[in-house]
């Protein structure tokens, strides 16, 4: 009987420090729309005829802002007068394997939305191809329409504007902003 007594109070001891640990035990949730760090920009450019080449520029900061200088900020070069589909690519190189922003993008686009702003005299007109669930616009694919031969700089923004999308670029906060020296030849 001393024997079941004292099994029975290790039990209960057992127990009672389990429920102590759960209850102490408390996990950080996540927040699902942490910002995530962008090291790489890609955008391709592919000709709606399948005649011209296909163009890529891209920016790479594999050390984040803040760091060492980027390791490429490429000069967007597109032929006049023609038009390209455009489809944008974002990484997170700092790690590895490299993380594919561009998902999350994707999956949040109710949240997201790239903007394009030209100089003026850049003789390109674009528009955003994909739509979000809201049938907003997204931006990670978009037709680019040039022009005459001309150059300026694009600048392309990705905003983050949880519960606030318009389809406009003034709500929200900027996750990434490029200026491309940009050349139509």
């Amino acid at each position: 009987m001393k024997k079941t007594m004292m099994i029975l109070s290790i039990l209960s001891l057992a127990l009672v420090a389990c429920k102590k640990e759960k209850k102490n035990t408390v996990s950080n949730p996540t927040n699902p729309n942490e910002e995530e760090l962008i090291t790489t920009f890609k955008i391709v450019f592919t000709d709606v005829n399948g005649v011209l080449p296909n163009v890529e520029a891209q920016f790479v900061d594999t050390d984040g802002p803040g760091g060492n200088n980027p390791s490429a900020f490429d000069t967007i070069r597109l032929v006049a007068n023609a038009t390209y589909n455009a489809s944008i690519t974002l990484l997170n190189e700092s790690v590895s394997p490299a993380e594919d922003i561009t998902v999350e993008v994707e999956e949040e686009g109710v949240d997201h939305l790239f903007c394009f702003d030209l100089t003026s005299g850049l003789n390109a007109v674009i528009t955003r191809t994909d739509l979000d669930a809201n049938n907003l616009p997204i931006g990670i694919t978009s037709q680019w329409v040039l022009g005459n031969a001309s150059t300026g700089t694009s600048t392309i923004r990705l905003r983050h504007q949880p519960g606030v999308k318009n389809g406009q670029c003034d709500p929200g906060e900027t996750d990434i902003e490029l200026n491309f020296h940009t050349v139509i030849q």
